[in-house]
């Protein structure tokens, strides 16, 4: 089985991170996606993070057809031990290449992704905020 692995927010699901995951998923048959924690996305990203609890984005990620299972994750440590349970193809977002990813020694290969503009979950919550 060839095993493919997402991370990431997912705060506010957009068109950009349904496309990303179709994408993951069309490289294999077995799509893995870890979320941060609503602990973890308030220490990286603001206390006004996440938008979504983690089991309300674990519930929407879980309900598209590409994605076979989703985990929450609350530190590095725990990224890395899902990495090495699955020891899949992982995909990351092209704005990570050249970066430290967590995980990455445990995975088969890294694959990089072109983010699709204008999809920001950062810039969808500065919209609604200037309404």
């Amino acid at each position: 089985m060839k095993q493919i692995f997402v991370n990431g927010t997912f705060d506010i699901l957009h068109p950009g991170h349904v496309q990303l995951l179709n994408y993951a998923r069309d490289l294999g048959n077995n799509l893995v996606v870890a979320i941060d924690s609503d602990q973890r996305v308030r220490e990286l990203k603001g206390k006004d993070r996440p938008v979504n609890s983690e089991h309300d984005r674990k519930f929407m990620l879980e309900s598209l057809r590409s994605v076979d299972s989703v985990w929450i994750f609350d530190s590095d440590q725990e990224l890395e031990d899902i990495c090495r349970l699955y020891n899949p193809i992982m995909v990351k977002g092209s704005d990570y290449r050249g970066r430290p990813i967590i995980g990455q020694q445990y995975c088969k290969e890294i694959i990089f992704y072109d983010r699709i503009e204008p999809y920001s979950t950062t810039k969808a919550i500065q919209d609604i905020g200037n309404r």
